[in-house]
């Protein structure tokens, strides 16, 4: 399990009527946290090194690159660096927020999205005009992204949680249900039935959307596929590319293929 450092993201200018969308770039220590806050203005996170998991709501998404987590305005989370990252961060003024006011969500980064938001945080606009006119296309970019369902239900019972918490540090792990019951202390009957009832789900599924988000992580990392089967305890990449093509509808070879093409 990584040793996680409290992360406190600066400066935070704040977006204004004038100006509803304030960009910045974050290069935080590897393995950092930011730990559980809230904002009076709209978030967009957005890695462009490495990949983000971010808790809030009872929800727990896994955000790797050319994809963003929108988090509205008032909604305590918490942001972890999956290893070494980088990321902006989209502070949107609540009354100019293409998207929902009350629910998180994951959306596709378009190139233009990124390259607006690369400008933005740089600063580098030579007018007050383009600068206003690049914050309304890239909120008009942002209002017609596709959204992804990445998002993992989270319990609240305290075993449950502490065994959900401890698997997302290790979601690789081979430990069965019995197995793991043992190192949070409860029964497997127990927290089987807790699953059922909390989480509406079953502990074999629910690890595997785990693993399901780890590995669109690792992909965009350009991990070769034979490891990432390896690395999220599967017998080998056939038996990895069959779990993620019945979760998905496609292969992990389109999503390596397109996320290639774009770090190139």
């Amino acid at each position: 399990m990584p040793r996680r450092t409290a992360y406190d993201p600066q400066p935070k200018r704040v977006p204004t009527r004038a100006n509803p969308v304030m960009a910045h770039l974050r290069v935080p220590p590897a393995d950092a946290v930011v730990e559980w806050h809230r904002h009076t203005w709209g978030q967009l996170v957005c890695p462009r090194i490495g990949s983000i998991r971010v808790r809030a709501r009872g929800m727990m998404w896994i955000v790797p690159l050319w994809r963003a987590v929108w988090i509205p305005p008032g909604i305590d989370h918490q942001v972890t660096m999956l290893g070494q990252v980088e990321f902006h961060a989209l502070y949107i003024e609540p009354g100019a927020s293409p998207l929902p006011p009350d629910a998180c969500s994951v959306i596709e980064v378009s190139d233009l999205i990124r390259v607006l938001t690369e400008s933005l945080a740089a600063d580098s606009q030579p007018s007050a005009l383009r600068r206003t006119l690049a914050m309304q296309l890239l909120l008009e970019e942002i209002r017609q992204a596709p959204t992804l369902p990445l998002g993992l239900p989270l319990p609240s019972e305290r075993r449950l949680r502490t065994l959900c918490t401890a698997m997302m540090e290790e979601p690789g792990s081979s430990r069965t249900l019995r197995e793991w019951a043992r190192v949070v202390g409860a029964s497997d009957r127990t927290l089987a039935r807790l699953f059922r009832s909390e989480l509406h789900t079953s502990f074999a599924i629910w690890r595997r959307q785990l693993r399901l988000a780890r590995a669109i992580d690792l992909i965009g990392r350009g991990m070769p596929l034979h490891r990432i089967a390896d690395e999220l305890g599967y017998a080998n990449a056939p038996a990895f590319s069959t779990m993620f093509r019945h979760a998905l509808g496609f292969p992990p070879s389109r999503l390596a293929g397109a996320s290639g093409a774009r770090r190139a």
